[in-house]
């Protein structure tokens, strides 16, 4: 049985990846970025499988044609979606990151209705296009010195070829479903690839794998594993198969919000007038974008949802 409970879906994913901003600074520096993007799903896939074991999805077997397109999957998702995304950091605030990763939501209304013909439908735009201004508007300092002659320039180029592979990767995982591929056995194999797929271009491109003992890059690569990737994207990806890509992409433009509020608690970051009309906006967006449909209009738990529920053999 599927996961049933959308708003459980919905404000888990938003949360999770939420807190990532702030861990994937203790990831910079001494690990090079692709080696430590190969760690992460590493972990992320064994810590999966685990769950999948106990819970009895393991006997389902993929065809060879499966593989493929899980490997797409993997590889647009879980690997060159991060390394383009790690990389445009080095050129880039976490402000101007997070402007770039909210367009994943119109990516996802166009590429699905590109795919698979679904209509786009007159809400989900507005919606968006609230929420994307309301982000502009709260980084509006970091776009307003935005300098195409620079380095900043190659880092939003990079930035956004990561959300397109990541929101291709949203149509793969939304291919997949309706295939009727689970999604979190998918999802394992998919990190799996991921992970071999990063180590590859690791290797091709000489970084040294090496390993950060600190407390901080040990302690956020757990937290980016576990609950940053795998829990994260079983529920963001159980979403896309319950109610479209389309509609789960709107997470993007609410995670840099809560990215916010944790700046604010663990940065001292200081709120403008600018930025809390932008956060009232972005809201407003949701509130229209839930009139066709988005996962918050599904308040009420249903009976037997079942992410837990061990599965017969």
């Amino acid at each position: 049985m599927a996961i049933k409970n959308n708003l459980f879906l919905y404000l888990t994913s938003v949360l999770l990846w939420g807190m990532t901003w702030y861990a994937i600074k203790f990831q910079l520096g001494i690990v090079h970025p692709t080696v430590s993007v190969t760690y992460r799903f590493v972990l992320a896939a064994i810590f999966l499988y685990i769950f999948c074991y106990f819970t009895g999805r393991t006997k389902h077997k993929f065809t060879k044609k499966q593989h493929a397109f899980i490997a797409l999957q993997g590889f647009m998702l879980f690997c060159f979606n991060y390394w383009l995304t790690y990389e445009s950091t080095a050129y880039l605030t976490s402000g101007l990151v997070a402007v770039c990763f909210s367009t994943m939501t119109i990516m996802n209304i166009i590429f699905q209705s590109l795919f698979f013909r679904t209509a786009v439908n007159k809400n989900i735009m507005i919606g968006a296009a609230l929420g994307l201004l309301g982000i502009a508007l709260i980084f509006a300092p970091e776009v307003k010195n935005l300098d195409l002659e620079d380095d900043t320039f190659k880092g939003v180029l990079l930035c956004l070829a990561g959300t397109m592979a990541a929101s291709l990767g949203n149509m793969a995982s939304f291919r997949n479903t309706r295939s009727h591929m689970p999604v979190i056995l998918t999802s394992t194999y998919g990190m799996m690839y991921g992970s071999l797929f990063s180590c590859l271009i690791a290797i091709g491109i000489g970084a040294e794998f090496t390993l950060d003992y600190s407390t901080g890059y040990i302690a956020s690569l757990l937290f980016l594993s576990l609950f940053g990737s795998a829990v994260a994207f079983a529920c963001y990806l159980s979403l896309v198969a319950n109610i479209g890509a389309d509609k789960a992409g709107y997470a993007a433009v609410l995670i840099p919000i809560v990215a916010l509020i944790i700046s604010t608690i663990f940065e001292g970051y200081v709120w403008s007038l600018i930025a809390l009309i932008g956060v009232i906006l972005t809201l407003l967006g949701n509130i229209i974008a839930i009139q066709c449909g988005n996962p918050l209009r599904h308040l009420k738990l249903p009976r037997g949802w079942s992410l837990f529920k061990r599965t017969k053999r």
